[in-house]
């Protein structure tokens, strides 16, 4: 569980630290000056704030829950949360390769009035969002954390944090170890590998709950990999791997990757389509 709240907590700074590098970049390179950059980070303080709100909301709600509606309740956050992963890697295709483009062209054009509110309002809205889809993420460990557990939690928050640093300061020094193209690459095949971690465990709560029936294992490749040893259990939280799976499991793999490659799909066949169109046009 350590190593999903590490990842998670890796991913998402990264996303809100490239946006916020992107504005500070360019705020320095048109040399806007000292009242700019106040707006900057008067974005990033309120962004966290909404974020830090959302989180006390959503664990002062759980706090108020039965327990079976609590659990109802995390099994749901653990869905969505998969849902909001595979959206996220759908985003970054699609805008990707342009974010800073974008962001700059609207800058130029909030420059242009003086009205350095725009580059509040994107400060915030990058730390806001990337927060609180983190607090959805690791609802199910702050909330079920207590004593030892709730420092181990802490302690992987902090990591996660502090790698994304390191990470993004390799990306912007822009050394070949982690070249951006190849960062995100490699970042979506694991969101995606993570998402399919979180909802085999949604399932697996719905067999617990008795929503689902619960059913005797396929096979076995504990031999190869346990997933209750260290490796296979880290190995098992970001992947979704299971090593004696049973048919609701194995379902479950099925539906995700499906639902996963057929959106893929979808979205490569609509870029084709709209580059195809613009060719046509011009």
């Amino acid at each position: 569980m350590n190593g999903q709240i590490i990842f998670i907590l890796w991913r998402e700074s990264i996303e809100a630290l490239l946006v916020i590098g992107i504005l500070a970049g360019w705020l320095a390179h048109e040399r806007a000056g000292r009242r700019a950059t106040l707006y900057l980070w008067g974005g990033v303080a309120a962004g966290l704030a909404l974020a830090l709100g959302f989180a006390l909301t959503i664990l002062g709600f759980s706090q108020v829950l039965s327990a079976g509606l609590r659990q109802d309740m995390l099994t749901a956050m653990v869905f969505l949360a998969a849902g909001l992963i595979v959206q996220m890697v759908v985003w970054m295709r699609a805008h990707g390769r342009t974010l800073k483009r974008d962001i700059e062209t609207g800058l130029s054009a909030a420059a242009g009035a003086n009205h350095w509110w725009a580059v509040f309002v994107l400060a915030m809205l990058a730390v806001a969002r990337e927060g609180s889809e983190t607090v959805v993420f690791l609802y199910g460990s702050i909330a079920a954390a207590q004593g030892e557990a709730l420092t181990g939690v802490l302690s992987s928050v902090v990591i996660g944090i502090g790698a994304a640093i390191v990470t993004y300061v390799l990306l912007r020094a822009g050394t070949r170890i982690l070249p951006w193209r190849g960062f995100f690459r490699l970042s979506e095949v694991m969101l995606l590998l993570l998402g399919c971690a979180l909802f085999v465990t949604g399932v697996g709560d719905l067999v617990a709950a008795g929503f689902l029936p619960f059913q005797a294992p396929l096979w076995n490749t504990g031999a190869i990999l346990d997933d209750s040893t260290r490796l296979g259990g880290l190995v098992s939280a970001l992947t979704g791997y299971r090593s004696a799976p049973d048919g609701v499991t194995l379902g479950a793999w099925i539906v995700y990757w499906g639902t996963v490659l057929g959106i893929l799909r979808l979205q490569k066949r609509a870029k084709r389509g709209g580059g195809t169109q613009m060719s046509a046009a011009e």
